[in-house]
């Protein structure tokens, strides 16, 4: 699930993005509602997290905005404007929900999983491999904070299966016999070109080297 974060409050915006990053969520943060908003039409989201009084285009202005071009992506607005008019104009201009500050992480999670069943939005499946650092089987992809790696079949396949034997030892012999068909068995240069690859894209800490084994994947 894509998720578009307007905030301009640099702690809270980190924190948030933090929290769903770590419920495998894809954030895209965003500081001011013009730079926001041309994301939007970049890009397709499907959820937006919009603060109201940020610069240069607030929340509603931004809202208002999609409506009349006909861009209809659920909204939920998160704001320290508490005054019942805002909280109806909010509604008004097609919010989803209304988050007052200040708020519990949970209760934001809690408000994002109900917009997401009420909308159909299917989950990205993104793992959380470590610290902003999220793996998307389906399409085979690699996001940090920095960058997006889109990785190959082979890659994807290798990494899959440390994923499925975390924290554990595991040999050559066994990769080789249980990624690979025998008759199509490559060399061990060419398993560590693999791993190499991968620690390239993924940080070395992540694999541990057991000389003379195999690896370890230390992934949360």
């Amino acid at each position: 699930m894509k998720i578009l974060l307007l905030e301009d409050d640099i702690i809270l915006n980190e924190i948030i993005t933090e929290f769903l990053q770590e419920h495998a969520l894809e954030v895209h943060t965003f500081y001011d509602g013009e730079s926001a908003i041309e994301a939007v039409y970049e890009k397709s989201y499907d959820i937006l997290l919009l603060d109201i009084n940020v610069p240069k285009l607030n929340g509603f202005e931004l809202l208002k905005e999609l409506n009349t071009l006909g861009k209809k992506i659920p909204t939920i607005f998160i704001t320290s404007l508490n005054d019942i008019n805002d909280v109806k104009k909010g509604f008004a201009l097609g919010a989803e929900d209304y988050l007052k500050k200040p708020f519990e992480l949970e209760e934001l999670w809690v408000r994002i999983k109900r917009t997401q069943e009420l909308h159909g939005i299917e989950s990205s499946e993104g793992v959380l491999l470590a610290d902003d650092l999220l793996y998307f089987p389906k399409s085979y992809e690699i996001l940090s904070k920095e960058k997006k790696i889109t990785i190959r079949k082979k890659d994807a396949q290798i990494l899959e299966y440390f994923m499925k034997h975390k924290n554990m030892v595991i040999s050559f012999e066994k990769l080789l016999a249980d990624i690979w068909e025998y008759d199509n068995e490559p060399s061990r240069a060419t398993v560590r070109t693999y791993i190499k690859n991968l620690r390239i894209i993924l940080g070395k800490d992540l694999f541990e080297n057991i000389k003379g084994v195999g690896y370890r994947f230390k992934c949360l």
